[in-house]
């Protein structure tokens, strides 16, 4: 075997010496506090035999897709599906990528053209802040859900490229913070500035609106952003993602998002489960209120162990302590694994250096007993 090349086996050295290095964990069989299956329905048995069923009733028994979808990977299902999801998220159209990852890429890197400009809050997720790169446009981060300095941004920008048509991109829930913008004022200022705003839905699909279409639609403002992307590896318990937008952003899509033009499509069985998922969604469930339930329950925990200081303000299923420094958070995260509760250490690089925490993500089918143990644990840690 040829040697592994010493500037990269430095920069593994320089991440494990900063207590950061990153490794492949094992399932422990503990509480789940950690995971984003929001709703339980990756382990839910009545979608797993719908999938099924619903492939028997296709005759649809191959494994994988034969190839891209432009060439002989595109198959009735397809269709079936971007219909349903259109139809559930209330959008002119939906076009399937193979990961939330692969959508945020194949649109930012696709969509704004040369002259245009890019702003983005300074938390986007890496596959948003990757697309941007990827792209040819200028783009500005702008801080955290401030719509202040956005707008100053915006400005500026207008009067410097008069002819360059803007993109706005903030998620609806953050992922490492689980917090969330003001998408009112957002897309009125959007609207106001001449702006396209791209939300990416994938912490709140599920979670937020009547049947968990969102908070867009919770908030009644799906018809005012140009794109939404959904994924369905989180509280839809399955795997893929769709770009929602009008027909035109679907076409444009097709033939420029190379991630979509260049990449294998997805099997059968991941469509069929994506659509069991959506239908298991639009029937009346108790999974969305038992996720309510939890949150709220969490949040008065919060309250009575005196813990509100150091959690970043939530509503949504993603709650963060903050714990400065890598050793002690991954310290802190171990204590609570021992004693049985699954919590993770989130650590620099993947959030600023003093900003590191613990990440609890709240689901269903979490007890009161649970939530009120772990919290118990953790109160004692800052004691």
């Amino acid at each position: 075997m040829t040697e592994f090349p010493k500037k990269l086996k430095a920069k593994l050295t320089e991440r494990r010496d900063n207590n950061a290095l990153r490794k492949l964990p094992m399932p422990k069989g503990l509480i789940d506090f950690s995971s984003n299956d929001y709703l339980g329905l990756a382990g839910n048995e009545a979608i797993f035999i719908k999938a099924s069923k619903l492939l028997e009733k296709k005759g649809a028994r191959a494994n994988g897709a034969t190839g891209s979808r432009l060439l002989t990977g595109n198959y009735n299902l397809y269709a079936e599906l971007e219909e349903a999801l259109s139809s559930f998220f209330g959008s002119e159209s939906a076009l399937v990528f193979n990961s939330g990852y692969d959508a945020n890429i194949g649109f930012f890197s696709a969509v704004p053209q040369r002259t245009d400009v890019v702003f983005y809050d300074e938390l986007s997720h890496a596959s948003i802040r990757d697309g941007i790169g990827m792209g040819r446009a200028q783009s500005y981060k702008f801080k955290h859900n401030q719509l202040e300095d956005l707008s100053r941004q915006i400005d500026r920008a207008r009067e410097n490229k008069i002819d360059s048509d803007i993109y706005v991109v903030t998620e609806s829930v953050f992922s490492m913070d689980g917090d969330t913008p003001d998408l009112k004022a957002l897309s009125v200022l959007c609207l106001s500035k001449g702006a396209y705003l791209v939300v990416d839905e994938a912490h709140a699909v599920g979670v937020f609106g009547n049947r968990g279409e969102g908070l867009l639609n919770e908030l009644g403002l799906q018809d005012m952003v140009f794109a939404r992307v959904v994924t369905f590896g989180k509280a839809m318990g399955c795997h893929g993602a769709a770009i929602l937008g009008s027909d035109v952003l679907k076409s444009y899509l097709v033939n420029f998002a190379r991630s979509f033009i260049y990449t294998t499509g997805m099997p059968p069985h991941s469509l069929a489960t994506i659509l069991a998922a959506c239908e298991h969604l639009s029937a009346p469930g108790v999974e969305q209120q038992e996720l309510r339930d939890n949150i709220g329950f969490f949040k008065d925990q919060l309250r009575a162990h005196e813990l509100e200081a150091y959690f970043i303000p939530s509503n949504s299923a993603v709650h963060c302590c903050l714990v400065e420094g890598n050793e002690k958070v991954k310290k802190w995260a171990q204590h609570i694994q021992e004693k049985g509760f699954d919590v993770k250490p989130i650590l620099s690089p993947t959030v600023p250096k003093g900003q590191e925490r613990l990440r609890f993500c709240l689901h269903s089918f979490n007890r009161e007993n649970e939530i009120k143990d772990v919290l118990l644990i953790l109160s004692d840690l800052f004691d």
